[in-house]
C-alpha cells in the first residue's frame, strides 16, 4: 500500500534543520524548500526560520561569502558565475556585493591565466582562430568578465604560438 509519512514536532523539525544548516552553509531558499517537505502551518514556518536566524543557524551573509570562497576556489568559477548562481538563490545585492569582496584579485587573475593555458595544452586545435573561440567559449562558461577573458586568451595563445 502507501506508506504513511512520519509527523515531527515543531522542536524535531527545528532540530532537523539545525542540523541540516550545521553541516553545510544554506541560503534561506533552501531552507524554505527543506521547510515545506514538512507541510508545516505558515506560523510554525515562521517560527523555525526566526529561531534559525536568531541561534544564527541561518545566515545569509555568512552562506553567500563561503559560496563565492568554495566555487571560486574549488571550481574556478569566475565572478559573473559566482553572481549569476547567487542571484539565483535569492541573494541580496548587498550580500553579493560582500561575498565577491572574499575573491582576491591577485589570485582571480592567477587563476583565470593558469585554468586558460592548462585548457590551452589540452586543446588539440591548429587554427589559432578556432582554438581561441574555445578558449574564449569555456571561460565564459566559468564565468569570467569578457575583457578578462579576450585578453587572458590573447597573451597566452600569442605566448604559445611565438
Amino acid at each position: 500500500m502507501f506508506e504513511k509519512k512520519k509527523s515531527y514536532t515543531v522542536d524535531e523539525i527545528k532540530r532537523k534543520l539545525e542540523n541540516y544548516c550545521v553541516y553545510q552553509d544554506r541560503c534561506h531558499k533552501e531552507v524554505e524548500q527543506k521547510i515545506r517537505e514538512f507541510n508545516l502551518i505558515p506560523e510554525a514556518r515562521e517560527l523555525i526560520l526566526l529561531s534559525l536566524m536568531k541561534d544564527n543557524f541561518l545566515n545569509e551573509e555568512r552562506f553567500s561569502q563561503s559560496f563565492a570562497r568554495g566555487k571560486f576556489r574549488i571550481k574556478n568559477w569566475g565572478k559573473q558565475r559566482i553572481v549569476r548562481e547567487l542571484k539565483f538563490r535569492d541573494i541580496s545585492a548587498y550580500n553579493i556585493k560582500t561575498a565577491l569582496k572574499e575573491i582576491d584579485e591577485d589570485e582571480y587573475l592567477k587563476t583565470i591565466y593558469s585554468i586558460t593555458e592548462s585548457r590551452n595544452e589540452v586543446i588539440s586545435e591548429s587554427n589559432i582562430f578556432k582554438r581561441k573561440k574555445k578558449l574564449i567559449d569555456f571561460l565564459m562558461r566559468k564565468g569570467f568578465e569578457t575583457d578578462l577573458i579576450y585578453k587572458t586568451v590573447n597573451d597566452i595563445v600569442q605566448k604559445k604560438s611565438s
